[in-house]
């Protein structure tokens, strides 16, 4: 058991660093969970998930939310386990303040519509709902995480940062990805950039079954 325990804190681990490599949060501006079972690992509180290290990461029971190693979670577990237990297609969240998806949270017009490429709707949703600002870790940010996660792959946060779940650590790590790229395109276009149409977004649907619905 310990060996097992042992490969899935490798395992997320890796998924952490591979995040911060790719610059997807600074220090310890982001956290992410990844449910096994019927637990869930989290970055622990004040981790930083470029370089965190097992000691940092806990282990709650899924249902309660309780510690099962003793290590404290991050303050927006509320929101972590809120969207695991609401979609159980989702087995991974992820909480990041990467460069340029962040500056759109900043904006004080947003866009409404983030669908500048394919990889867009296919990957990240063609909807992505804006959430305004709550204090970080508190239950009313939890609660619009949690709401606008239950039909939605991704979420951006008002003064704060975004969200994206997936099936795995791939699927998640994809969603913030191309997240980041729509809003470099974006902010890099200086607000004057065109975006796929309805009907283009559907053709879509012969290429990526599955991937789009209405």
């Amino acid at each position: 058991m310990e060996k097992i325990m042992d490969a899935l804190y490798q395992e997320f681990m890796k998924a952490a660093h591979r995040a911060g490599n790719e610059h997807l949060m600074l220090c310890s501006s982001g956290n992410m969970s990844w449910r096994i079972g019927d637990k869930v690992m989290i970055s622990g509180t004040g981790s930083w998930l470029p370089t965190i290290q097992k000691e940092k990461i806990a282990v709650l029971n899924l249902e309660d939310g309780t510690s099962v190693n003793g290590v404290k979670p991050s303050m927006e577990n509320g929101f972590h386990l809120g969207v695991l237990r609401n979609r159980p297609d989702a087995n991974v969240v992820l909480h990041f303040q990467s460069e340029y998806a962040t500056t759109v949270a900043c904006m004080k017009n947003k866009p409404t519509n983030f669908n500048v490429t394919a990889e867009v709707p296919c990957h990240v949703g063609k909807e992505i709902p804006v959430i305004p600002y709550y204090r970080p870790g508190s239950p009313e940010l939890a609660q619009a995480v949690v709401e606008a996660l239950k039909d939605h792959d991704s979420c951006l946060l008002t003064n704060h940062g975004q969200v994206v779940c997936g099936k795995d650590f791939n699927s998640a790590f994809e969603k913030a990805m191309f997240f980041e790229m729509a809003c470099r395109i974006i902010v890099q276009s200086g607000m004057d950039y065109t975006v796929l149409t309805e009907e283009e977004i559907k053709d879509l649907d012969k290429y990526v079954l599955g991937k789009i619905t209405d």
